[in-house]
C-alpha cells in the first residue's frame, strides 16, 4: 500500500465564512458527518490528521505570517492515486464548502 498526502483546501474567505456564519447546530452536523465519513474510511487512514492554524513562510529573507488555503490534511493508504482520490468523493469537506481536497503521494525513500 501507498501513503498519500491529503490536503483539505479552500479560500481564506471561504474558511473564514463558514467559522463566522454557522451556528451550534451546524458545528454539530458538521462533525457528525465528519465522524460518519471518518469511520466509515477508518481502514484507510494511516492518520486522520487534523485542521490546521495560522501559517508561518520561512525564506532566506526571515520568516513572515501568510494565509493560504489549506485549512487541514490527513494521510490515506491506497494502491494507487486514483484510488486514494477517489475515497473522498463523498467527503464533508466538499459538501461543506466551496473547496478542493488534493491527494499526493508520499514518496518513499
Amino acid at each position: 500500500m501507498k501513503k498519500f498526502l491529503v490536503l483539505y483546501k479552500a479560500s481564506p474567505e471561504e474558511f473564514a465564512k463558514a467559522m463566522q456564519s454557522s451556528t451550534p447546530e451546524d458545528q454539530k452536523k458538521s462533525m457528525e458527518e465528519w465522524q460518519a465519513w471518518m469511520t466509515k474510511h477508518k481502514a484507510d487512514l494511516a492518520d486522520m490528521g487534523a485542521p490546521v492554524g495560522k501559517t508561518k513562510e520561512v525564506r532566506t529573507s526571515g520568516v513572515s505570517d501568510i494565509k493560504n488555503d489549506i485549512g487541514g490534511f490527513s494521510i490515506v493508504q491506497a494502491e494507487s492515486a486514483d484510488a486514494a482520490a477517489a475515497l473522498f468523493a463523498d467527503s464533508p469537506h466538499l459538501l461543506r464548502m466551496n473547496g478542493s481536497i488534493e491527494v499526493s503521494e508520499i514518496m518513499e525513500m
